[in-house]
């Protein structure tokens, strides 16, 4: 029997999950190649270790940009890749459900349907974002009741309003947890002439970033390459400056959760009401990205328990309840 394998194939990660098992791949979104001979190197955590830390023949890529792949081809041996140490020595051809984000292009749908192809799967479904993180999430998305859910990826925003197993209205936008580490690279780089790679961008985002004041102080200190000097800097942060710079992208946010309640049936706001807006994916986590929401729109929010793993767990969930989900959100 061919196994069943729910992907969340996301910017910054890929988790993965297999009925009966959980939980069975979490790796980077990161691949390395030998540009003298084009061949690939490294995939996920092995790959990931060579971010910043690369002579000039390996080139270290992540081949998903904003939510969606950016190249194919790199795309399609990845998966085969994960796929492979997934099922170790089964032979079967698994089915596969990948979540994709909210109103991509059905260019960008094919792309991946071809990339899970190539990787060898048996049948490949297509599910939102939102609706795999509310499955996940441990809610009933079958009923004709109003759920409004906010995934906060690495590359995408995905926000819908959710009834009767798919989407009734939904929003996708290209701000996320990797514009949130853009942005502190550039404010640390304009206003200490630091530079600082990706990986201590998200270090900083973790320890004092946020959105909504802090009721403690906290800082941390950093080293990065001072730009006048060349050599090597420490410098000290704190959450204030966080703030400053993280608040602007987190407003957009709210805006794209204030557009998606306008475009909503007024029946489906008022058990949004009720119950509450769900957050799920790891940008969810940002201190305080849940009472700017809650404050802005006054609607209670709760942060799922999960959060992180919500979209795999709920994409591997999907594929026993096939028949429950709107075929709007599916693509076979």
């Amino acid at each position: 029997m061919s196994e069943d394998i729910g992907i969340d194939l996301g910017t910054a990660s890929i988790i993965a999950y297999s009925k009966g098992k959980g939980i069975v791949l979490r790796e980077p979104t990161v691949v390395s190649i030998d540009k003298t001979s084009n061949s690939i190197i490294a995939y996920g955590k092995d790959a990931d270790k060579m971010l910043g830390r690369n002579p000039s023949n390996i080139e270290v890529i992540r081949p998903l940009k904003d939510g969606v792949i950016s190249n194919l081809t790199i795309t399609s041996k990845m998966l085969k890749y994960f796929i492979k140490k997934i099922l170790g020595n089964k032979f079967l051809p698994p089915r596969l459900m990948i979540c994709i984000p909210s109103l991509i292009t059905e260019v960008e749908k094919r792309a991946v349907i071809d990339a899970a192809n190539s990787a060898g799967a048996k049948k490949v479904y297509l599910i939102e974002e939102p609706v795999a993180a509310a499955i996940g999430a441990g809610i009933d998305i079958s009923k004709p009741s109003g759920n409004l859910v906010i995934d906060i990826g690495g590359g995408t925003t995905d926000i819908a309003v959710i009834s009767i197993g798919g989407s009734v209205v939904s929003t996708s936008i290209k701000i996320a947890g990797n514009k949130f580490d853009d942005a502190i690279i550039k404010y640390v780089k304009k206003k200490y002439k630091t530079l600082i790679g990706e990986k201590t961008a998200e270090e900083i985002k973790v320890a004092i970033g946020c959105v909504y004041p802090r009721e403690e102080e906290k800082k941390i200190n950093v080293r990065g390459r001072n730009l006048d000097s060349g050599l090597p800097i420490e410098i000290e942060l704190n959450d204030q400056e966080m703030l400053k710079i993280l608040l602007p992208d987190a407003i957009k946010i709210v805006d794209a959760v204030k557009s998606t309640i306008e475009k909503a049936p007024p029946e489906l706001i008022e058990d949004i009401s009720e119950k509450g807006i769900y957050m799920t994916g790891g940008g969810s986590l940002l201190y305080g990205i849940d009472k700017l929401i809650e404050e802005s729109i006054g609607i209670s929010v709760m942060i799922a328990q999960d959060a992180i793993s919500c979209v795999a767990i709920g994409t591997g969930k999907a594929l026993d309840n096939l028949d429950a989900l709107d075929t709007k959100s599916l693509n076979k």
